[in-house]
C-alpha cells in the first residue's frame, strides 16, 4: 500500500513525549522511523507500568519504528550516526540547545553532510531567547505563558489539567505541521531547513480567546472570568444528584434555550446577562435535583450540547468509538502479547490497515541502521 510518507526516512532522537509521538504519527503515514537510543535503552522501556516486557507507555508512542543503540559520545557511534545522515529525510532531536552542537551534530554540521535533510528540533523554550536554556515540562510551559492562569481552579484546591497541553499541542502537532510543510518546500527548492519547534510558542495559540479579550479591551480575564474557563453558565460543569458530572456546552442562544426549558429554568434568569452568577447557581440547584443517569435520555432528546462526563473505561467501550475504529489497530508486545494501539488523528486513508499489528521495537532491532 502505497502512503503520503513512503520513502521517507526519519532519524528519531528523542524521548519522554513530544518527539516520539511526532515521529509515530510519521511513522503511521507510512515514513521509516528509526529510534536511536543510548546503550542502556529509553528510559521510558523502564517506566510503569511494565506490558509484555517493556514499559506500555513506550509501547504505545513507538509502535513500528526501529531501534538502534548509539554512544554519540563515542567515535565510533558519531561516526554511525553521520552515515545513517547521508541517506535521511529527517532528523527530529529533543535536547536543550546547544547540546547537538557539542556533539558534532548541530544543524549547520549536519547540513554539510546532507542540504536536503529536514531537521526539526522541539523543546521548551526555542533554540533562541533568556529562557532558552532553562528546565521545564508541560505544567511549566503552560504556566510560564499565562494559559494556566485562566483556570487554574479553587486557589485552596488547584487542578492540574488532565492533558498534556504543551508536550501535544505545542510538540508533537507543531513539529508534525512544520515537518510535513518542510518536505513540500524540499519538492520546489530541493533545499532542507531547520524548524525551531518552542512548545510554550503555541501556548498562546491556545489562549485565543483570552488574548482576543486582551488585546481589544487591554484587560486580560481574572482566573475563571472568561466564557469558556467557567465564567460562563452556558459553559460549565454542574454537579448532578448522584456526584455524576454534566457537561454544559449551550453556548448558542437556541441551545441554551432549549436547554432551560428542558430543566425548568425561571425565565427571567434565561437572560444570562443581567446577572450570570444567579443563573449559574440556579442552574446547578436545578442540576442536583436528579442524578445523571436521570438527565441523560432528557439531554439526548433535547439535543443541546449537554452530555454526561464519562469516566475512561465508559468511553472506551462507547458504540460510537468503536464504530469509528479507534482502537482496531494492535500493538504486539516484545513477548507476544498484544493491546489497542494508541488512537491517532490521522486519516484512516493515508494509514495502513485498519486491522494491522505492529511490534514495539526491541533495542537495536536494526543491525544496520535500517
Amino acid at each position: 500500500m502505497m502512503q503520503p510518507l513512503s520513502g521517507i526516512k526519519v532519524l528519531d532522537l528523542t524521548n519522554l513525549l513530544p518527539g516520539p509521538l511526532a515521529t509515530l504519527m510519521l511513522a503511521e503515514a507510512g515514513a521509516e522511523v528509526l529510534k536511536i537510543e543510548r546503550p542502556g535503552g529509553d528510559d521510558m522501556r523502564g517506566y510503569q507500568p511494565e506490558w509484555n516486557g517493556t514499559g506500555a507507555a513506550f509501547g504505545l508512542l513507538n509502535r513500528g519504528k526501529k531501534s538502534f543503540i548509539l554512544d554519540l559520545k563515542s567515535e565510533k557511534g558519531a561516526d554511525r550516526l553521520r552515515l545513517l545522515l547521508q541517506d535521511v529525510d529527517v532528523l527530529v532531536e529533543q535536547f536543550r540547545p546547544g547540546i547537538m552542537d557539542k556533539l558534532g551534530f548541530g544543524y549547520a554540521a549536519v547540513r554539510e553532510v546532507n542540504p536536503h535533510l529536514i531537521y526539526c528540533s522541539i523543546t521548551g523554550y526555542g533554540q533562541s531567547g533568556h529562557r532558552a536554556q532553562e528546565a521545564g515540562h508541560d505544567l511549566n510551559y503552560i504556566g510560564h505563558t499565562g494559559l494556566l492562569a485562566l483556570q487554574p481552579g479553587p486557589t485552596d484546591r488547584p487542578v492540574v489539567p488532565p492533558a498534556l497541553i504543551a508536550d501535544i499541542g505545542g510538540g508533537t502537532f507543531p513539529a508534525v505541521i512544520n515537518i510535513l510543510l518542510a518536505l513540500r518546500q524540499r519538492d520546489l527548492t530541493g533545499q532542507g531547513c531547520h524548524l525551531d519547534i518552542a512548545m510554550t510558542d503555541a501556548m498562546f495559540t491556545f489562549a485565543w480567546h483570552a488574548l482576543a479579550r486582551r488585546f481589544a479591551t487591554e484587560r486580560c480575564p481574572a482566573p475563571g472570568e472568561s466564557e469558556l474557563c467557567g465564567g460562563s453558565p452556558r459553559y460549565q460543569l454542574y454537579p448532578a444528584k448522584d456526584g455524576g458530572l454534566i457537561a454544559c456546552a449551550a453556548l448558542e442562544d437556541h441551545f441554551w434555550r432549549r436547554f432551560a426549558s428542558v430543566i425548568g429554568l425561571d425565565p427571567t434568569l434565561t437572560d444570562d446577562r443581567r446577572d450570570p452568577a444567579a443563573t449559574m447557581a440556579a442552574v446547578a440547584a436545578l442540576i442536583a435535583t436528579r442524578s445523571a443517569a436521570e438527565w441523560e435520555p432528557v439531554f439526548a432528546k433535547a439535543d443541546c450540547c449537554l452530555t454526561i462526563v464519562r469516566s475512561l473505561d465508559d468511553a472506551l467501550s462507547d458504540p460510537h468509538f468503536i464504530q469509528r475504529g479507534l482502537f482496531s489497530r494492535r500493538l504486539r508486545g516484545l513477548d507476544g502479547g498484544t493491546m489497542p494501539a494508541l488512537p491517532l488523528p490521522i486519516a484512516p486513508q493515508f494509514r495502513g490497515p485498519a486491522d494491522d499489528e505492529k511490534p514495539v521495537p526491541p533495542l537495536s532491532q536494526a543491525e544496520t541502521g535500517w
